[in-house]
């Protein structure tokens, strides 16, 4: 599994290298607008053609551990193989690269 932080998220974010996808639950989403791409963590099975296989994305939901729940799901069962877990989640990103996000 392979892990990205913040700053490095942001930078390959800004020159296109990277695409979000946030899978908290759609009333983590609504508290807390990201701004990325949603699919809630329930339904990443269901939207695995929306998930690009031609460039790297990044799985991240509120500190990181669901996303490395779903990152090791599509690996092993679904063979996905470009994907990346944000460290620290949305709390991460709030504290080190947007802190107009408000959390609650």
């Amino acid at each position: 599994m392979r892990y990205i932080s913040p700053s490095s998220c942001e930078a390959r974010l800004k020159n296109q290298e990277v695409e979000i996808f946030d899978i908290r639950e759609t009333y983590e989403y609504e508290i807390c607008n990201s701004g990325f791409k949603h699919i809630p963590m329930a339904e990443i099975q269901s939207n695995l053609s929306i998930i690009p296989k031609d460039r790297e994305c990044v799985i991240m939901c509120r500190s990181g551990k669901r996303a490395e729940a779903v990152v090791n799901l599509l690996e092993t069962e679904f063979q996905i193989k470009n994907l990346l877990v944000l460290e620290g989640g949305i709390v991460a990103w709030a504290e080190q690269i947007d802190n107009t996000l408000k959390l609650d």
